[in-house]
Parts: structure tokens; C-alpha cells; sequence
């Protein structure tokens, strides 16, 4: 979506973001980031040598999020997001990462701005409330 778009009253982020293949998008370009940016090696580091199964799980996750399909919680059940998080270590500097990171995507991708601020303000409250160590 570019940033001269608008949205029509009550048009969820899922669809101001294109539905799937805009989340597909969005996700991809996130996890390409963690993988080719040394800034985000921390971040990279908290997962798998095959990064196929958590974009599907944050493309799952994300379209139910965003007022789309549930398809996270069709295959899962409840997104439990802390307790499956819980055996990484994730500090203050994890949760800047991962919002750097998605920051990133997002301005790549030529997000509205105004859905951007509100899905990063959205996903830092939930980020911070991710985090099982101090620093």
C-alpha cells in the first residue's frame, strides 16, 4: 500500500495491508532483514537454521491479528504468544531488534505511514510484554 492511500472507516489492517499476499509480503521481507542485516544477528540467533516454519507461524499469527483469518489458531489453538516464547531469552535489546526489524519491512514495503505507527505502537506493547530477562 503507498503512502498517498487512505482508508475507508472501520477497514481492518489486514485489508489495508492486502490481505495475504500483503502480510506474505510484509513477513518475508521481515525475516529476509533478520537474516542479511548484521544489525538483527541477535535476533537471528533466537532462531532456527530454517527460518520456513516461523515465517509461516508469524504469517499465521499475523493475518488473525490484523482482523483476518484465524489461521494461527485454526492449527494451534490459542496463540499462548509468552509461554511459546518462553524458552528464549528475550531482553530489552531482543525487543528492539524485532521492532527495528519490522520497522524496517515496513518502510521497504511502502507502508501507509499512518498504519504503520499504528500496527508498531500495536506490536511494541506486545513485544515489551514478551520480554523474561531485564536487559
Amino acid at each position: 500500500m503507498n503512502s498517498t492511500e487512505t482508508a475507508p472507516p472501520g477497514e481492518s489492517a489486514y485489508t489495508r495491508l492486502g490481505g495475504e499476499a500483503g502480510v506474505r509480503a510484509l513477513v518475508d521481507r521481515f525475516y529476509d532483514l533478520m537474516d542479511l542485516e548484521p544489525s538483527f544477528a541477535g535476533l537471528r540467533a533466537l532462531h532456527p537454521a530454517d527460518l520456513s516454519g516461523s515465517r509461516d507461524k508469524l504469517f499465521w499469527f499475523l493475518c488473525g491479528w490484523l482482523g483476518g483469518p484465524r489461521h494461527y489458531e485454526e492449527r494451534f489453538g490459542h496463540p499462548r504468544l509468552r509461554a511459546r516464547h518462553m524458552p528464549y531469552t528475550i531482553g530489552i535489546a531482543e525487543r528492539d531488534q524485532w521492532m527495528a526489524c519490522m520497522g524496517q519491512a515496513m518502510v521497504e514495503l511502502n507502508l501507509d505511514a499512518s498504519l504503520a505507527e499504528r500496527l508498531l505502537h500495536a506490536l511494541f506493547g506486545t513485544a515489551d510484554w514478551m520480554r523474561n530477562r531485564g536487559g
